[in-house]
C-alpha cells in the first residue's frame, strides 16, 4: 500500500489517499491554493459589481466566469454545478441558465484519444465493433462523453468513453474536501457538522463506483428489473460485448431533455404528467425497491415521444435497508398527520438524533417548525422548504445527517428541483402522498399493512378522519382502484393476521356508546362511485371462493355482531356493506 499510486486504486480508500498526500503536499496544496485563488477571484468581482452599482449590467458575464471557474476546477466541481443548476429557487436566473451547460456541454476530451480508449478497451478495432460512430461526441460531462453509433449488428448504440486520467484528479480533490471537512466542523454549531467527513467519503464511494462501467452496467440492469412491469419508466439495454471499465455501450434513448419544456410540449406530451412519473417512480425507488438513483439531474432523464420517462447514467447509485424503507414512510405520514412526537422516534430510528436524545423538548420545537412548514393545506408541502426550516434545528438541537442521507436528500432535492423548472407551483405532495396513501391502503406486505395501523389508530382509538384522507388522496392517483384494495381488505380481516382490527372496527362503530353511522356514510360516499354492483358481485364470488372454513367462523361471530344493528339501521349506513371501502 506504500508504493500506492492514485492511478491504480480501484475504489475509494480515505486513509490510502491520505497516507499518499502526506509524503505529497506539494500536490494537494498547490491545488488548494488554485482553488481558493478560483473564487476569491469571482467573489471580488462579484464585489465590485456591487460597489460600483453594475451588478445588472454585468450579470451574464458573471454567470459566464462562474460555469468557466467550475469547468476549469474538473470533474468534482462540475458535480456540484450540476447539482446546483436543478435549484431554480436557489440559483439566481442568469447563474441557472449558465450551470444547466454542465450537464452535457462541457468541452470535450480529444476524439483521437476518446477512439483508442474504446479499442483498448474493447480489444478490436472501432470498424469490428460498429458499423457507424458519431466523428465528435454528441454530449460531454463531467466523466465522461458520448458517441452515437450504431453496432455491426445494427441496433443504435450510445458509447460513453471515460475522461482519461480521472483517478489522480478525483483522489486530490476528495482528499482536500475531506481535510476541509475536518478542519469545519468543530466550528459548525453544534452537530451541523457531524460525520461530515463520513459524507465526504459516501460520495468519494459513490464516485469511484461512477468511474467503473461494469458496476454501472450492472445498476442499469437492477433499476430495469426493478421497473420491469411499469410501461411509464424506460430502461436503456446495456450491449456487454461491447463494454469495459472505461467504454460503457447502450441502448440509444430518443427523447427531450426534461427542462426542455418547449420541445416536450411541441411533441404533444404533458409535463405535468412528465412530472408524476418522475415523482412516482423517484418514491417507488426509495420506498418500494430500496435501489434508487442518486444523481438525477435533467441530463440524466429524458421524456419520450410515446410519454414514457427515461432514465440514463446509473453511475450512482444507492442502496436502502428493509428496515430503513419502513421508517421513511411511517416518517412521511408521521410528518403529513402532524404526530411530532412519533417523528421525532423516527428521526432516532434514522440516525438523526442519537438513541440517547431526550427528544420532549425537540418535540414542540419540530411541531414550531415543521407544522409551519407544512402549513395548513398538506399541499402546501416541498421538500425544499422542510430543508431549510430544517436547518434551524440543527442550530439549536443535536440534529446530525447520516452519510447514507446525503445522497437521499440531494436526489430529492433534485428532483423536486426539475419538476419546479417544469411548473413553478409544483408541490411535490400533490402527487407523492397520494402514491404513498394508495401503498398503505394497497397493503402488499406485513409491514405496509403494520403502518396502515398505526396510521389509522392513535391512542388506541380509530381515526376516522384519517382513513377518509388517504381514501380521499389515494383517489386522485390514476392507478388507484377502490374495488382490488376493497378486496385485499375484505381477505386481510378474515385472516389471522386481521384478527386484532376486526376488534378493534367493532370497537370503532359502537366506542363512545353510539353507533358511528354518521362515518361511515361518509366513507360510502367517497367511494360508492366505484363499487358497481356487477364488480362488486364478482369480488364477492372471488373472496367466498378463497374463503377457508376457518377463515368463515373467524369472522361470523363479528358478521353476526354486525347484522344485530343492521336491522335496525338504514341500508346505506349498514357496517357491513362499508367495509368495502377498506
Amino acid at each position: 500500500m506504500g508504493q500506492y499510486q492514485p492511478a491504480q486504486l480501484k475504489g475509494y480508500n480515505p486513509e490510502a489517499i491520505a497516507r499518499y498526500y502526506r509524503y505529497r503536499p506539494w500536490l494537494a496544496w498547490g491545488r488548494l491554493v488554485r482553488i481558493l485563488w478560483s473564487f476569491a477571484g469571482f467573489i471580488l468581482n462579484i464585489k465590485l459589481d456591487e460597489w460600483r452599482d453594475r451588478v445588472e449590467q454585468n450579470k451574464v458575464k458573471r454567470a459566464v466566469e462562474l460555469r468557466k471557474l467550475l469547468t476549469n476546477l474538473g470533474p468534482t466541481f462540475i458535480k456540484v454545478g450540476q447539482a446546483l443548476s436543478t435549484r431554480p429557487d436557489l440559483i439566481r436566473k442568469d447563474f441557472l441558465e449558465e450551470l444547466v451547460k454542465l450537464q452535457d456541454q462541457l468541452p470535450p476530451f480529444d476524439n483521437a484519444i476518446a477512439y483508442q480508449i474504446i479499442e483498448t478497451e474493447l480489444d478490436r478495432p472501432i470498424h469490428e465493433s460498429f458499423s457507424e460512430l458519431s466523428a465528435t461526441p454528441v454530449a460531454a460531462a463531467s466523466l465522461g462523453q458520448v458517441y452515437r453509433g450504431r453496432l455491426i449488428t445494427g441496433e443504435e448504440v450510445a458509447v460513453k468513453v471515460q475522461r482519461p486520467n480521472l483517478r489522480p484528479v478525483l483522489t486530490r480533490d476528495l482528499y482536500l474536501m475531506r481535510w476541509a471537512a475536518g478542519w469545519l466542523a468543530p466550528w459548525l454549531p453544534l452537530n451541523l457538522g457531524h460525520d461530515l467527513t463520513l459524507i465526504v467519503d459516501e460520495f468519494g464511494t459513490k464516485l469511484f463506483e461512477e468511474i467503473d462501467y461494469i458496476n454501472e452496467g450492472r445498476n442499469a440492469e437492477k433499476f430495469a428489473s426493478n421497473f420491469h412491469n411499469d410501461p411509464q419508466v424506460k430502461v436503456p439495454s446495456i450491449y456487454w460485448r461491447y463494454t469495459n471499465t472505461h467504454v460503457l455501450t447502450l441502448e440509444w434513448i430518443n427523447g427531450f431533455k426534461l427542462t426542455d419544456t418547449q420541445r416536450i410540449r411541441e411533441a404533444g406530451l404533458d409535463p405535468e404528467a412528465i412530472i408524476q412519473i418522475g415523482v412516482t417512480s423517484g418514491l417507488q425507488q426509495l420506498l418500494e425497491h430500496g435501489f434508487f438513483h442518486a444523481d438525477p439531474h435533467p441530463g440524466n432523464l429524458f421524456a419520450m415521444p410515446d410519454g414514457r420517462m427515461a432514465y440514463i447514467d446509473f453511475g450512482m447509485m444507492d442502496q436502502l435497508e428493509e428496515t430503513t424503507k419502513e421508517t421513511l414512510v411511517d416518517a412521511l405520514v408521521h410528518l403529513v398527520n402532524k404526530d411530532y412526537t412519533d417523528l421525532a422516534e423516527d428521526f432516532v430510528n434514522l440516525g438523526f438524533l442519537t438513541p440517547d436524545t431526550n427528544i420532549c423538548p425537540i418535540v414542540p420545537a419540530l411541531e414550531a417548525v415543521l407544522g409551519n412548514a407544512i402549513g395548513k393545506n398538506v399541499g402546501d408541502f416541498n421538500f425544499k422548504t422542510i430543508t431549510d426550516e430544517f436547518s434551524e434545528l440543527m442550530y439549536e438541537y443535536p440534529f446530525r445527517v447520516p452519510a447514507k442521507f446525503a445522497l437521499i436528500i440531494r436526489s430529492l432535492v433534485t428532483q423536486e428541483g426539475i419538476a419546479l423548472s417544469l411548473n413553478p407551483n409544483f408541490k411535490i405532495v400533490e402527487v407523492g402522498y397520494p402514491y404513498i396513501a394508495r401503498r398503505l391502503l394497497t397493503g402488499e406486505s406485513a409491514a405496509l399493512r403494520r403502518r396502515l395501523l398505526n396510521v389509522l389508530f392513535k391512542d388506541g382509538k380509530f381515526q376516522w378522519e384519517r382513513l377518509e384522507n388517504l381514501i380521499a388522496i389515494a383517489r386522485t392517483d390514476g392507478n388507484f382502484d377502490v374495488v382490488p384494495t376493497a378486496q385485499m381488505g375484505l381477505q386481510y380481516l378474515m385472516s389471522e393476521e386481521g384478527k386484532f382490527l376486526r376488534r378493534q372496527l367493532v370497537i370503532a362503530l359502537t366506542e363512545d356508546d353510539r353507533l358511528h353511522t354518521e362515518e361511515v356514510q361518509r366513507l360510502w360516499n367517497l367511494v360508492k362511485d366505484d363499487l358497481k354492483p356487477n364488480r362488486l358481485f364478482n369480488v364477492a364470488i372471488g373472496i367466498l371462493t378463497e374463503l377457508s372454513r376457518e377463515g368463515a367462523a373467524a369472522i361470523l361471530p363479528k358478521a353476526t355482531f354486525l347484522g344485530s344493528f343492521v336491522g335496525n339501521q338504514p341500508v346505506q349506513n349498514s357496517g357491513v356493506r362499508i367495509q368495502n371501502s377498506e
